[in-house]
């Protein structure tokens, strides 16, 4: 198991120079991986490319490229740039994002995410791989049927041809499909009790990369730590996403947290935040983040490694540029402690 770091995407308290510096730190402890994101603010693309020009050894992650924002050639495209650039230390990460996001904000209906998801990954491979890409499916016809256009392969030679691809998944059947089709599963709130769940959906797949985002808040008191990521995982089990179609809620409630979801969902959408966060299980977030003393963060490594963790990406929940470099200093302590 590698160490990671997942540092989202910029907010009101984050700055791209803030985010280069913990990069560059993660980079100087042997981090594996820093990944980016995007949502509907920052994009993932151009904070990889900063980041790619002035680190060293770390691979850099898109975590994730929407697929509802790019064409797949794009985004082969992109990859191939990004990987020849970094002198092969991309990784592609791709996801449907959601249907508020996908058709409020790209405008591309949400409707049969896996199988646009399937075809997708097949331009996106067949491109790579400089294949001439013709396409004959349900969502992407290349080229467009009697029209001006002909079948094109990359124009140049990327770095490598077999980028690494990761499908962000919740649900059992978006998680099949990783095993199916990519290379490795980029997880949200991943619970190393439910390994053997997750991996029996998955599939056998020799060398799969198993690559979780998980909140870390180092401390003394148990109970204050967790309650630094309450407020993000009432926004993912309460809020993001519809009452109808909320994946994060219906993935706490096959957790074993039903009651409980619905509580936090109803309080969030009635805008009653901080009482959503305070209805947020501490079991919940003991189960799916690293908080606590560095001793008891060491320990929670071991299990995640023996549940199978490829890639261990942590979420500094820290309030500055100087805790977030703490964090990852304790991390790579417990890490190297830990002997996995």
């Amino acid at each position: 198991m590698r160490l990671g770091l997942s540092l989202g995407y910029q907010t009101a308290w984050s700055t791209p120079a803030d985010h280069l510096a913990m990069a560059q730190e993660a980079d100087r402890l042997g981090y594996a991986v820093v990944w980016a994101a995007e949502a509907y603010g920052s994009d993932a693309v151009s904070m990889l490319a900063w980041m790619a020009g002035q680190t060293q050894r770390i691979d850099l992650g898109a975590a994730v490229m929407q697929i509802p924002a790019r064409t797949p050639a794009m985004t082969a495209m992109t990859a191939a740039t990004l990987d020849t650039l970094s002198g092969g230390r991309f990784r592609l990460g791709l996801g449907v994002s959601g249907p508020q996001v996908s058709e409020g904000w790209h405008g591309v209906r949400f409707a049969k995410p896996l199988a646009r998801t399937r075809e997708y990954v097949d331009i996106v491979r067949m491109a790579l791989a400089r294949e001439r890409v013709t396409y004959d499916g349900e969502h992407y016809r290349l080229p467009l049927p009697d029209g001006a256009g002909k079948a094109i392969k990359l124009g140049f030679h990327p770095h490598r041809s077999d980028i690494p691809l990761y499908l962000a998944a919740v649900g059992p059947k978006n998680l099949k499909l990783a095993g199916e089709i990519a290379d490795g599963w980029l997880a949200i709130f991943f619970a190393p009790d439910m390994a053997g769940e997750y991996v029996a959906q998955i599939g056998p797949k020799p060398g799969f990369d198993i690559a979780p985002t998980v909140p870390v808040v180092v401390g003394d008191d148990l109970a204050a730590c967790a309650d630094v990521i309450r407020w993000y995982a009432a926004l993912y089990i309460g809020g993001m996403g519809s009452r109808e179609q909320n994946f994060y809620n219906q993935l706490a409630v096959r957790m074993g947290y039903e009651k409980e979801a619905k509580l936090v969902q109803d309080l969030y959408l009635s805008k009653q935040v901080a009482e959503a966060a305070a209805a947020v299980p501490q079991e919940f977030i003991e189960r799916t983040s690293l908080i606590g003393t560095k001793e008891r963060i060491r320990d929670r490594i071991r299990e995640y490694a023996a549940a199978g963790v490829g890639t261990l990406s942590v979420s500094p929940y820290v309030g500055d540029l100087e805790g977030g470099i703490a964090t990852l200093r304790t991390v790579a302590e417990a890490f190297e402690e830990s002997g996995v």
